[in-house]
């Protein structure tokens, strides 16, 4: 038999050496000393180790095939750390592993040694990447350069920020030409030249679909919005895979360049696709002592007419089991992708809703339709107009409003997580206009949720958050407002250990929602364990028969503590604990559960 490689001679003589002698159970006692070395790099050099992570129950053939894989490792981890002479001995019962012959390998080892001198630590002599764009945006790393340590980090880095640069001058067949790397023994330095072979500058041409799918190839074509014309730049090829993933039509979006450039000097595209499970369903409950259970259940369409429209039917019952009678709302939405440009989805909306409150009972139906923009990962606002026609009944009476109603609203998330973050803030703000008819009054409505999270020590185990609710209802009168409109406060949404809706302005004998609202809630999360937590929090929030609040609103405020188990894809379960602090309430100890964190 004959062997074209060395490398594959040795391992077929350890397998066939394996395979003929007996296996040994036997304990082999294994160390690793790095004379002169730091802490953090003999760490280094044991976590790489095949030998060290074998354990000590394996036989003499595995032990010897472990360290011969441990003579390359090591020296990695070493040139890796900027020791470019180092001395590795690893010796198996005193013989060096490397003069062993793997036919004639022992039956058995009882000791391990392996000893590191890392050598002197190198720094770079030259540091040059060339040619580089005349203008770009991206620069080597501060590492590469002369006198600075020399580590392969660094020259990766380098490397990888030459091919960065000319990506986004426009050439997305730059590579990493001849790599001249030198180091001089005598001096302890690395001379490092990295030549960049930029190709040409090209535009973006087609995008071509390489898989079938159920949506049609012009929405996937249209949707990506592929700048055709435009030069190149990696950003513009991200967002254009980043639109299509946004339409949740597809499980998998892949797109990479075409192998050769068309003579016009465009390149084409090739875009790879796999098609999410066309519907879904879900379900959610939430129940507190005050509340009583919310039930919800969404359905769900990805693509209603092969355009990647997406359909979605959500109802809500909530009240079940509480003094209240049951509320229930019914929406449906439909949206329609790069309607109006890539970033641009229409969408309609219709909904009716039930709601019999503390304070009023409500019926009410709206109909619109409008825009999303999204304008990053991070940012999206959404436009439109609508008719809302409600029935309520409250401290003021029986009343009929209709509204020709607008709404805008923009979200700004920089969250570390949805469902459980431990470091950013979040930002929701809606302004709705809203045009009376038939005697009814006209105005605007506001509403602001902020929300900021900070981590305490390297691994975020104690938490701080903090969120701040405002509302206002400028123009009409209170009781010329839809209470569907106005503000309470109390419950799971505002100041836990207080009755929903528990806080209005006074209204004879009743209560009525307030024009102006302002709730503070803060928590000190801690982990306690990796999946479970203990919280604490303290609420309070005011209303106002104004449209902003003042030292004189009706306040009241509310702590307590929770726990938290983590469980994994869905978030955190919630168990939160409250008494009343403030607000002459004696309603006692209340309970929250859900899923998440309360914000």
């Amino acid at each position: 038999m004959f062997f074209r490689s060395p490398l594959r001679a040795a391992v077929f003589c350890l397998s066939l050496t394996g395979a003929l002698l007996p296996g040994s159970g036997h304990s082999t006692e294994t160390a690793l000393t790095v004379p002169g070395g730091p802490e953090s790099l003999t760490e280094r050099l044991r976590s790489a180790s095949s030998v060290l992570g074998a354990g000590q129950q394996v036989d003499a053939q595995e032990l010897l095939a472990a360290a011969l894989s441990d003579y390359r490792t090591l020296v990695q981890v070493l040139y890796d750390a900027g020791h470019f002479a180092p001395q590795v001995n690893i010796r198996l019962d005193g013989q060096e592993a490397a003069s062993i012959q793997p036919l004639n390998a022992p039956r058995q080892i009882n000791q391990v040694r392996i000893t590191v001198v890392p050598g002197p630590s190198f720094r770079f002599s030259r540091a040059e990447v060339a040619p580089w764009p005349a203008k770009s945006d991206v620069a080597p790393p501060e590492g590469f350069a002369a006198g600075q340590p020399a580590t392969t980090g660094v020259l990766r880095d380098a490397g990888a920020a030459g091919l960065l640069a000319w990506r986004r001058a426009g050439h997305p067949k730059a590579r990493l030409g001849q790599q001249n790397i030198t180091a001089n023994h005598r001096s302890n330095t690395l001379a490092a030249r990295l030549t960049m072979e930029p190709g040409a500058q090209l535009r973006f041409g087609a995008l071509q679909l390489a898989t079938p799918s159920a949506v049609r190839a012009e929405a996937v074509k249209r949707i990506a919005g592929l700048p055709t014309g435009a030069i190149y730049h990696p950003d513009l090829l991200a967002k254009s895979a980043t639109r299509l993933r946004r339409t949740g039509a597809f499980s998998s979006v892949t797109l990479s360049a075409a192998e050769q450039p068309n003579p016009d000097g465009s390149l084409d595209y090739i875009v790879r696709i796999e098609d999410m499970p066309p519907r879904r369903l879900t379900f959610g409950a939430e129940i507190s002592s005050s509340d009583g259970v919310e039930l919800t259940a969404t359905w769900m369409h990805r693509n209603l007419f092969g355009g990647a429209e997406k359909l979605r039917f959500e109802t809500r019952l909530s009240g079940l089991g509480s003094s209240n009678d049951i509320d229930g709302r019914i929406a449906l939405r439909l949206d329609q992708p790069a309607t109006l440009g890539p970033d641009d989805n229409l969408f309609y909306r219709l909904e009716a809703e039930r709601l019999d409150e503390e304070h009023y009972t409500a019926t009410q139906g709206f109909g619109g339709i409008g825009v999303r923009r999204v304008y990053s990962d991070h940012l999206f606002a959404e436009a439109g107009i609508g008719f809302n026609s409600i029935l309520a009944t409250d401290a003021f009476g029986k009343r009929r409003f209709k509204y020709v109603a607008g709404f805008l609203r923009a979200e700004y998330d920089r969250r570390n997580s949805r469902v459980d973050a431990t470091q950013g803030y979040f930002i929701n703000a809606r302004l709705s206009p809203f045009l009376g008819l038939d005697d009814t009054d006209d105005g605007l409505q506001v509403k602001l949720d902020g929300r900021i999270y900070h981590g305490l020590g390297g691994s975020d185990r104690l938490v701080l958050a903090g969120r701040a609710q405002l509302g206002s209802v400028i123009g009409p009168s209170l009781s010329n407002t839809s209470p569907t409109m106005l503000f309470f406060s109390g419950g799971a949404g505002s100041v836990r250990g207080h009755e929903y809706q528990s806080l209005g302005i006074p209204v004879g004998s009743n209560s009525a929602g307030g024009r102006g609202y302002l709730a503070l809630s803060g928590e000190l999360r801690g982990k306690i364990t990796d999946k479970l937590s203990l919280v604490g929090f303290f609420d309070i929030g005011y209303v106002d028969s104004d449209a902003f609040v003042s030292s004189d609103s009706q306040s009241h405020s509310g702590a307590g503590f929770g726990l938290r188990y983590d469980v994994a894809g869905i978030g955190p379960l919630r168990v939160d604990f409250a008494y009343p602090v403030d607000g002459g309430t004696e309603d006692g100890l209340q309970f929250y559960i859900g899923i998440g964190q309360a914000f």
